[in-house]
């Protein structure tokens, strides 16, 4: 990793712990800074907090105290999930500290190459297939997956070398706190609303999706979807060369599908329907990541070689197993309308849905023509069960049935299925009002399908 001198004998806070909070922690540790570690939960209740402790650092738990603002911190390093109205954030502005998240710790002491992938939809599958296809290079370093996609930046920026490529997926909430994060590659997937409770307006929604780009020059690339007039507008504010994927443009500046066929450029490159998983959405994650991979020189075989093996990303239209000719698909990441919508058209078999979750206040009407044409039958869950259940009712679907959770979906779905049937965890909601995060709730739902076939028994 770099020699950073910047934080050496420097008080820093960090404030909220998890898996970024933890590393960023150690990482300023090692650094030379003065950290104090701030989270809101209970010392004895807390394993990370103590373990920093017993590393030296210094550690204050059970809420965040004002008093916090009296030190003399140089920075904040803040948790992405803790709103910019959080008191101590709020107060550290207005005494104009910095505040950054942890991917900005990470850039300044990478060596290697840094690819940055955002986008409301297709993050993490995106980012997975272009780390798999950079790994394809013979003559070039590891890439390495981090960010968003459970694998600290930081953790990872300090074993990568100058030849090694870190492919980060970066959520709207981390680019927030960026000052100097530079991706020689940035990719848009898309951007649509969510995340308004956070950000306050779609208008800064997409502001902070636009940060990705905002320190690249003339020697990077900005790749992004070119099938809105929206998202192509949003490319003029890059100082980078654009390089657009398109489903429905044609654009032969970049990555294109034309006839059921994947192109980049004027170079055929492979069959959509060769693509292992399933949906339109993910022709767009391969287009995008074969743009990325093709600036960086990956050889057409390795590309296409990634593309027919790639069977997804756990929790993401994640295909589970087959049982008496039903498959069970796990699309707990699906945590918005738009998410769901996607992984329904990838079926042209009946499907029965698993949804419901966090009632943001949105209602669910968007949803209904893919529900009336991919949905024989829906279960509903959580705080938004009424609401996804009238969505259901508009789309014209007679099958509607209501349970508490997740888990107990999957035998009730089961009960309603016949052959061929996919039977499909899509939410369309945050998981918070039941689970402590998406992951936890698609697992409890891979374990009720176990239960289902009696794999349960053998485990």
């Amino acid at each position: 990793m770099k020699s950073v001198e910047q934080y050496r004998n420097q008080k820093v806070l960090v404030l909220g712990l998890a898996k970024s909070g933890v590393n960023a922690a150690r990482l300023l540790h090692k650094l030379g800074a003065f950290v104090t570690v701030n989270d809101k939960k209970e010392f004895d209740d807390n394993p990370d907090a103590q373990e920093l402790l017993s590393d030296g650092i210094k550690v204050i738990t059970g809420g965040h105290p004002l008093s916090l603002l009296d030190e003399d911190f140089k920075v904040v390093v803040k948790n992405p999930g803790i709103p910019y109205s959080n008191p101590i954030v709020s107060g550290a502005q207005a005494k104009g500290i910095p505040v950054i998240t942890e991917v900005e710790l990470a850039s300044q002491i990478l060596e290697g190459e840094l690819i940055g992938v955002t986008g409301t939809n297709g993050k993490t599958t995106t980012t997975t297939m272009i780390t798999m296809m950079l790994n394809q290079r013979a003559d070039a370093g590891k890439a390495y997956v981090a960010g968003n996609i459970g694998v600290p930046a930081s953790a990872i920026a300090q074993k990568a070398t100058a030849a090694d490529t870190m492919v980060t997926e970066l959520s709207s909430f981390m680019l927030c706190g960026i000052r100097t994060l530079h991706p020689h590659i940035a990719v848009i997937t898309n951007i649509y609303s969510t995340h308004l409770d956070y950000h306050g307006s779609r208008e800064n929604y997409v502001k902070a999706k636009m940060r990705i780009t905002m320190n690249q020059t003339a020697d990077d690339y900005f790749v992004i979807n070119w099938d809105s007039e929206e998202w192509r507008e949003l490319s003029k504010q890059s100082a980078a060369q654009v390089v657009p994927f398109s489903r429905q443009a044609n654009t032969k500046a970049g990555a294109y599908e034309e006839d059921g066929k994947l192109y980049f450029k004027d170079e055929y490159i492979m069959d959509a329907a060769d693509i292992r998983i399933p949906g339109d959405h993910n022709v767009e994650n391969a287009l995008a990541a074969i743009t990325v991979a093709k600036l960086q020189a990956v050889p057409t075989a390795g590309i296409v070689q990634v593309l027919k093996t790639f069977s997804g990303v756990r929790h993401r239209t994640q295909y589970v197993e087959t049982y008496q000719n039903r498959q069970f698909y796990n699309d707990s990441k699906a945590t918005n309308l738009v998410s769901t919508e996607m992984a329904l058209k990838g079926f042209d078999q009946p499907v029965i849905l698993l949804a419901g979750g966090l009632d943001r206040g949105n209602t669910f009407e968007k949803l209904a023509p893919a529900l009336k044409e991919h949905v024989k039958t829906l279960i509903v869950f959580g705080e938004t069960a009424q609401k996804v259940a009238d969505a259901g009712k508009l789309a014209g679907i007679d099958d509607i049935v209501f349970t508490d959770n997740c888990e107990t979906a999957v035998p009730i779905a089961w009960e309603h299925s016949q052959a061929n049937d996919i039977i499909m965890l899509s939410p369309a909601c945050a998981s918070w009002d039941q689970y402590p995060n998406f992951e936890v709730r698609g697992d409890r739902f891979i374990k009720a399908i176990e239960q289902l076939t009696g794999k349960a028994e053998e485990n």
